[in-house]
């Protein structure tokens, strides 16, 4: 299947990874909603991490020998009966590093997806926030349908395995019966397994849920750090709780203006975008480009590589093969990052010789395979919430009849991310709304980050988030750089920025600059 129509961070650290974990009971336990906030947290080592939150090994300490502690909140299964059933939200904390008389509170970090375990996340990133530790906790949590939060359950490995390889871009009426019979039977399949909490997977249910938790840390306000679709559930979350906002952070922000069609297709600008910076960047360099002369020769060269995996697939990682879907899949993956264009170069030298092992590697990333042949709930959380977030519904005539905009997009990923509207065709429960409500008069300010060069929320966004908090909530700043996101891009100009706000709570300039 395509990328997911609306855009995550999270499979950054598992590509890492390979490159260089269950449900939870949504059980019958019902517990006085007045409890909940009042509720004890048992703080103990950090287990494995579950194959639904992406597997590996316990994390290891912080560089100072800080280590990760991991516990258990209790939340309404359903948020309009906080008398009934509970479920358990995981969380993860690094204590902070600085004197009681300095810390702030919590921090708590929501790396996007949806989908994206930030039990599994934060400890993978976790050095690049030390210097935030000095004032807070930093805090991450599974949110509900995700890894150990209820997490939403669909196809076993073996099916996923085919059904990420699938052909995602029909050329004739049987393709496009195939693909949409096998979208069918993986929403199918998620209703089966866990319908019991699909109908309370909204983003508006996970903010309520961060609002117990501040309660449950003990903070007055919460202090937020959002990237990607956590910019979404930020904007959602300032909405409903204006007066609760601390110091909050919107880092590769989601347009909160569009519906899935809007989205999807500056998702493919955006795309288009950065394989364009790539081809420049490579053919740019001293040396010879290995994968093409010139930008459109790059281009041409992929294009024509995918063509003919579409005919005839070639040796991936075995006893797989690399179809053009998965393919595709791993050359977007390469683009979330400016680190990883060297994985894509490699990637297609190996694949234009046959050996499509490096693009099956980022595609398995993509889609939250893990080592050991079972998947994440990735991408099942990521379609339950968006399904359950968004009204629209897209039928094979529609996408047709937006096909010609789209290529007109990208030519390279126009058709893939077209066809991937048809995600929540026949899915189980109705969407919420054509596009979130973040309005949030009243709000403390949101320092919201846009990059110029970001594929999967491309730069317009930013002004469009700042825009519909309304008043002077927004506060933009512009990161002119490559890839998904700017504070992890390490440049020193927003990490000023960010930390200037988070810990001493001095916004930038309206309409400051990083390159």
């Amino acid at each position: 299947m395509p990328i997911p129509s609306r855009p995550r961070a999270a499979a950054l650290a598992v590509t890492a990874a390979l490159l260089s974990a269950s449900l939870a009971a949504c059980g019958g336990d019902s517990q006085d909603d007045a409890d909940l906030p009042s509720q004890k947290l048992s703080w103990k080592d950090c287990p494995v991490p579950a194959n639904s939150e992406g597997g590996g090994a316990s994390p290891s300490p912080l560089p100072g020998g800080t280590d990760w502690q991991c516990a258990t909140m209790k939340a309404p299964l359903d948020w309009s009966d906080p008398k009934g059933d509970t479920i358990d939200v995981a969380l993860i904390r690094a204590r902070s590093s600085g004197s009681d008389a300095r810390r702030i509170g919590s921090l708590i970090f929501n790396f996007g997806g949806p989908g994206g375990s930030g039990v599994t996340t934060l400890p993978a990133f976790g050095s690049d926030y030390e210097k935030l530790r000095r004032r807070y906790d930093l805090v991450s949590f599974d949110p509900r349908g995700v890894g150990r939060s209820a997490g939403v359950t669909c196809e076993s490995a073996d099916r996923l395995d085919t059904y990420f390889e699938q052909d995602s871009t029909p050329d004739d009426a049987g393709e496009q019966k195939e693909l949409v019979d096998n979208i069918k039977e993986f929403n199918s399949a998620c209703d089966k397994k866990s319908g019991k909490v699909l109908p309370h997977l909204r983003t508006t249910d996970a903010a309520r849920d961060m609002d117990l938790m501040r309660q449950v840390l003990g903070d007055d306000k919460l202090h937020y750090f959002g990237i990607s679709y956590g910019t979404e559930l930020g904007g959602v979350y300032a909405h409903l709780f204006p007066k609760n906002v601390g110091r909050a952070v919107f880092d590769g922000v989601v347009d909160p203006t569009q519906d899935p069609e809007q989205s999807s297709l500056g998702q493919t600008r955006g795309f288009q975008l950065a394989l364009d910076n790539y081809a420049k960047d490579c053919t740019s360099k001293a040396e010879d480009c290995p994968v093409g002369d010139t930008p459109q020769d790059v281009k041409d060269k992929i294009a024509k590589l995918l063509g003919e995996l579409d005919e005839k697939p070639i040796p991936g990682v075995f006893p797989r093969e690399l179809t053009q879907t998965a393919a595709t899949n791993g050359i977007a993956q390469s683009l979330y990052s400016k680190d990883f264009w060297e994985y894509l170069t490699e990637g297609l030298q190996q694949a234009y010789d046959g050996d499509g092992k490096i693009l099956m590697a980022l595609s398995d990333s993509m889609n939250g395979r893990n080592e050991n042949g079972t998947y994440s709930n990735m991408q099942a959380a990521n379609v339950a919430i968006n399904c359950g977030d968004y009204k629209p519904r897209y039928s094979a005539k529609d996408v047709e009849a937006k096909l010609p905009e789209f290529r007109k997009a990208s030519p390279l990923f126009g058709d893939y991310l077209a066809w991937g509207m048809l995600g929540c065709t026949d899915w189980a429960v109705d969407g919420a709304a054509d596009h979130p409500d973040v309005g949030a008069s009243g709000s403390a300010p949101i320092l919201v980050v846009g990059n110029t060069g970001d594929p999967a929320t491309p730069y317009e966004g930013a002004k469009k988030m700042v825009d519909a908090l309304g008043g002077s909530v927004g506060v933009e700043l512009t990161y002119k750089g490559q890839g998904h996101g700017a504070y992890d891009s390490g440049n020193s100009c927003v990490r000023s920025a960010v930390d200037g706000y988070l810990l001493d709570g001095k916004t930038p300039d309206e309409g400051t600059v990083c390159s």
